[in-house]
């Protein structure tokens, strides 16, 4: 199966009580663990898709936040997850305790709700 799952960090895959620097991630979401986990040992291309690498300086200050996600991801997964902000064309998921589906071309919520 070919394509990229992006997987939010704060909130969806780490536990998230309010921002506590860039140095400071939760604890693994036991359910959202078990997926990720699950998703790799079947070969699937998993990413970290998360806004803590977006709107920072390039360079160095990114590369150490990338740094800091993928030691915490080795941590519990045994392996570097790559990190990005960015959407693209591979991209066939997104987890992410934020998002709102919406209907293909039609811009209707998938949750019933109107606003």
């Amino acid at each position: 199966m070919g394509g990229w799952i992006g997987v939010d960090l704060d909130g969806t895959l780490a536990e998230y009580g309010g921002w506590k620097g860039p140095d400071h991630i939760g604890d693994p979401v036991p359910a959202m663990a078990f997926r990720v986990r699950k998703w790799l040992a079947d070969g699937r291309d998993v990413r970290i898709f998360t806004a803590r690498v977006s709107g920072v300086r390039e360079g160095s200050e990114v590369d150490e936040t990338t740094k800091g996600i993928q030691d915490w991801c080795e941590k519990h997964f045994g392996v570097r997850i790559p990190v990005t902000c960015k959407k693209d064309f591979g991209m066939i998921e997104l987890w992410d305790d934020r998002c709102v589906q919406v209907e293909a071309n039609t811009g209707r919520r998938m949750d019933g709700k109107t606003e």
